[in-house]
């Protein structure tokens, strides 16, 4: 008889398991180390994370879609089970044409955690009690006060310094293989106005 370790047998029992495919949806304006390391702390959880860029019309983003796509692309490059899309529909929707039942979404203080939860009982509704779980991670200590709308504010009143000026400022707040493409993008955004 041969003897297999727990992790061994763990291993076997998961092999007919259902995929645990989960979603990170925002819209990034621009992505930050926030969300990088929600990303990377997700992706270990599940089989396949999807960050889905949302596509709001209703909402004046810095960036286009297809410009905070690409530089997520960049910043999640080193993580493999990560892909990452746009989509300009409910959130809920996009999971059920992926097959996914888990909906990751980070919190950072009181105020998220309610926010968070209307959303997570709406999309309980829409999709199927049931069907759906919304996973919340807390914000690393480190970034509970680094947010989309601060890098942009930085990027607005650094416009103005040197590139080396620029990507020290930028840098603390971005994950660092995407900076070079944030700063560019910005430029072309500042100069169109």
């Amino acid at each position: 008889m041969e003897w297999k370790s727990k992790i061994q047998n763990g291993a076997a029992l998961e092999a007919g398991r259902e995929s645990r495919v989960a979603v990170f949806a925002g819209s990034f304006d621009p992505f930050t180390v926030g969300h990088y390391d929600l990303v990377k702390r997700a992706a270990g959880l599940f089989d396949s994370l999807t960050v889905v860029v949302a596509q709001n019309a209703n909402k004046k983003n810095l960036f286009d879609a297809e410009t905070r796509k690409a530089m997520v692309e960049a910043a999640v490059s080193d993580i493999p089970n990560v892909k990452v899309t746009v989509y300009g529909g409910l959130t809920v929707d996009f999971m059920k044409s992926e097959g996914a039942r888990y909906l990751v979404r980070g919190i950072r203080n009181a105020a998220d955690l309610d926010a968070e939860q209307a959303v997570a009982w709406n999309n309980k509704v829409i999709y199927g009690v049931g069907e759906i779980e919304t996973v919340l991670l807390l914000s690393a200590q480190e970034h509970l006060v680094v947010s989309s709308s601060v890098v942009r504010e930085l990027l607005k009143c650094g416009a103005n310094k040197n590139a080396t000026e620029q990507i020290s400022l930028i840098s603390k707040y971005v994950p660092e293989n995407m900076v070079s493409m944030l700063l560019k993008e910005f430029r072309k955004v500042y100069e169109a106005v």
